[in-house]
């Protein structure tokens, strides 16, 4: 199974790729789209959803996982985020690829054993699992190869089909 995780943004959009089989992880490859501050932001958005698009045209991946959203303070940095994430959701329907939602807490679980572990402690448990020689930066891009072995870890499990009910009921 192929794996694309994504960690929303406008600024960084982290992805990555990850292969999943027989319980081994692979990193098939992953990196950041990066918009500068100054652009229009609609323009930022056109920037995300094409190269997004072409990376998941290029990859294949079977599913797509996207950490959900979670802010408590700045409501305008949340609107933001939510706007660059359904760019991102279009991207991967477009491609009639399906999409799989995971919290911070579920991500967390799935890489380390613990859902109030500190992002280090995630960034570092990523590494592992994917032999990588060091953390991929930005941290954004090591987020989203955490949400993918997020997904690879649920498919198939109860918490998966679980999500996979609750999301069809939503529709």
């Amino acid at each position: 199974m192929v794996v694309f995780g994504i960690d929303p943004g406008y600024a960084i959009v982290g992805w990555g790729a990850v292969s999943y089989k027989a319980n081994a992880f692979k990193a098939l490859g992953f990196g950041a789209v990066e918009t500068q501050a100054h652009t229009d932001f609609n323009r930022r958005l056109e920037i995300i959803y094409d190269e997004l698009y072409s990376i998941l045209q290029r990859c294949r991946p079977d599913a797509v996982s996207i950490e959900k959203l979670y802010f408590q303070t700045n409501k305008t940095t949340a609107i933001k985020v939510a706007q660059a994430r359904g760019v991102t959701l279009l991207a991967a329907q477009k491609l009639k690829i399906p999409v799989y939602e995971y919290t911070p807490l579920q991500v967390k679980t799935a890489v380390t054993g613990y859902g109030k572990a500190k992002k280090p402690q995630v960034m570092e448990m990523t590494r592992r699992l994917l032999k990588l020689s060091e953390v991929p930066k930005p941290d954004d891009t090591a987020d989203a190869l955490a949400v993918a072995i997020c997904h690879a870890q649920a498919a198939g499990s109860e918490l998966r089909r679980a999500i996979r009910e609750k999301q069809s009921l939503n529709l």
